[in-house]
């Protein structure tokens, strides 16, 4: 897996600290990692966006970032108030392809949800992972709702045509509720992928040598990390919960 796009089931829900997350652990295995953001939205041109927190966090990545747009809407409707021209599959997908050329992994995040539209035509980040040949992780939500929305997403992947690699909750509470705890065990078959990872609520806050240090057990060895994400794994976490 050279290319992995990480797309997640709403907007401001942890795919930028999990894609620092993965990039953090897979440098720390001493390969090369490239971040890529295929629309930025919602931002200045000189304010640092999600690629540029993406590598302030994970340490020595490349970024890049192809279009901006400073309204925080949808790509295509940022880029036509803004009259400017929006990001097209084709773009994403060959920006990805000349960076994996020269990085052992290119992270490609998305903007808000899988389906969202980033030109006039109406393609989505699915058609830039189609045409990237490229797997999808999907970033979800820890409580309450996530198994629809996980359920949605993932099977708007395999409509496409597309392999999910897996879930990761971006943003996991300190105290988590039950329906949180429950859903440890019930979103690997809502996602018909599994679980990789779990990134602590506020992990963007951390300074980055406390992030790197502690990115590779967020995670499962399917992204770089060290965490284990099994059955029995996540029957330990929960007991309570996953035993009623």
């Amino acid at each position: 897996m050279s290319v992995l796009f990480v797309t997640g089931t709403g907007t401001e829900i942890g795919k930028t600290v999990t894609t620092a997350a993965i990039a953090a652990a897979t440098l720390r295995r001493g390969r090369s990692v490239a971040v890529l953001k295929a629309a930025q939205t919602g931002l200045a041109v000189d304010e640092p966006g999600d690629a540029a927190e993406a590598g302030r966090l994970a340490g020595a990545v490349t970024v890049c970032e192809l279009a901006r747009f400073p309204e925080p809407l949808a790509p295509a409707t940022a880029a036509l108030r803004a009259g400017l021209p929006p990001v097209r599959p084709q773009e994403i997908a060959e920006a990805a392809a000349k960076l994996a050329a020269s990085h052992d992994l290119v992270l490609v995040e998305g903007a808000g949800g899988l389906l969202v539209r980033f030109d006039d035509e109406g393609n989505t980040l699915a058609d830039a992972a189609r045409m990237a040949g490229a797997p999808v992780l999907v970033v979800v939500q820890a409580g309450l709702g996530t198994l629809n929305t996980t359920a949605l997403t993932t099977l708007a992947l395999r409509s496409h045509g597309l392999d999910c690699t897996g879930v990761v909750v971006g943003s996991w509470p300190a105290e988590p509720d039950l329906a949180a705890r429950c859903n440890l065990g019930d979103l690997p078959p809502a996602a018909g992928a599994p679980l990789l990872g779990l990134i602590p609520e506020g992990s963007g806050a951390l300074p980055p040598d406390a992030f790197q240090a502690a990115a590779p057990g967020w995670l499962a060895p399917e992204l770089g990390g060290s965490g284990a994400f099994g059955p029995a794994d996540l029957a330990a976490l929960a007991p309570a919960a996953l035993a009623s």
